[in-house]
């Protein structure tokens, strides 16, 4: 039988992990980590109480550096990785297990519905995510954010799932993994889940979606707040997004979509110079990152070679793939 573990990251944030840790500790993984990013409030004390295991960073690290040293040290043949913010339903990990025996199927996606707090009464009619995609234009986002809860109501495939709540098959992990990281540590945090997922996709893994797998999430980092986020998180997304493409990209994927990709690069710099002309910096921060950027492209294109060797059947990663909608009813037979 496969063994679980849901691997969680605190950065001072225990008033959250009140109410998500204990939810993931019923779940009956075996065995349930937090990450204590140099915490200074009471995330050891709610380990203790709760009966996780608590990995100690002595000193504080970026998102992707911290995911990576908890994956490094905890074990299990798959990994649920949940920010704090996200409260499991009862029968979470339930729901997930039929997916685990395919050995196609590398992430398994949950149904993530909005909260605007951590209790009952701050949970909305509203989806949060069913999955991710990444469309033509190489643009990344959440499927499903902020429509109503009877879309995508059915298993399929989809292209990834969002970092705040998705299961890994750690050899997926290991095959995705650059050394001792598998996220990006030059990308810090804002769109490393869609990098990792598209690097997945490349090298022959799929994704599955699971609605009835839900969790509760109060997203920080979304569609409909960004205007209110932070300049440097913005800064962040946008230069991620590069690093994202210079790495993952393949040859014959920009030539099929190259009107739609460089149309849109026009646009965002457009958008950039009329609107938002902080981030301006954002592109000095990519060409900085180049460097690092093009060192993983070399070994993302090499392995995705050498991969396809051994998976023939695995082809492009599906862009724009979302799960099923609703079944459409019948239409009315005429009467005689």
């Amino acid at each position: 039988m496969s063994r679980i573990t849901i691997l969680i990251l605190s950065v001072n944030e225990a008033p959250l992990l009140r109410h998500s840790l204990p939810a993931a500790c019923a779940q009956g993984a075996d065995e349930v980590v937090v990450i204590d990013n140099a915490c200074t409030d009471a995330t050891p004390e709610l380990c203790e109480r709760y009966g996780a295991r608590r990995l100690r960073l002595t000193r504080r690290r970026g998102y992707a550096a911290a995911m990576n040293a908890g994956i490094a040290a905890c074990g299990g043949d798959w990994l649920l990785w949940c920010n704090a913010d996200c409260v499991l339903a009862d029968g979470f990990l339930d729901a997930l297990r039929p997916h685990l025996h395919n050995p196609a199927i590398g992430i398994v996606v949950p149904r993530l519905l909005r909260a605007t707090g951590m209790t009952p009464e701050k949970r909305l009619e509203e989806l949060d995510a069913a999955g991710m995609t990444i469309d033509r234009r190489r643009k990344n986002s959440l499927v499903g954010h902020g429509e109503p809860l009877d879309r995508y109501p059915r298993t399929g495939p989809v292209f990834g799932g969002d970092g705040a709540c998705v299961l890994y098959r750690r050899e997926t992990l290991e095959d995705c993994a650059f050394g001792l990281e598998v996220l990006d540590e030059d990308m810090l945090l804002w769109a490393t889940d869609a990098d990792l997922a598209w690097r997945a996709r490349l090298f022959g893994w799929d994704a599955r979606y699971e609605p009835r797998a839900v969790a509760w999430h109060k997203r920080f980092y979304s569609p409909t707040n960004r205007h209110r986020v932070d300049r440097a998180h913005r800064r962040l997304q946008f230069t991620n997004r590069l690093l994202m493409v210079v790495k993952n990209e393949t040859c014959g994927g920009f030539l099929r979509h190259a009107p739609w990709i460089v149309g849109y690069e026009i646009a965002a710099f457009g958008w950039m110079v009329l609107r938002e002309q902080f981030l301006w910096r954002a592109y000095v921060d990519f060409l900085r990152k180049l460097p690092g950027a093009r060192r993983r492209r070399r070994w993302v294109q090499r392995r995705r070679r050498e991969l396809r060797r051994a998976r023939p059947d695995a082809g492009a990663p599906p862009f724009g793939l979302v799960p099923p909608g609703p079944v459409a009813p019948e239409a009315p037979t005429a009467s005689r």
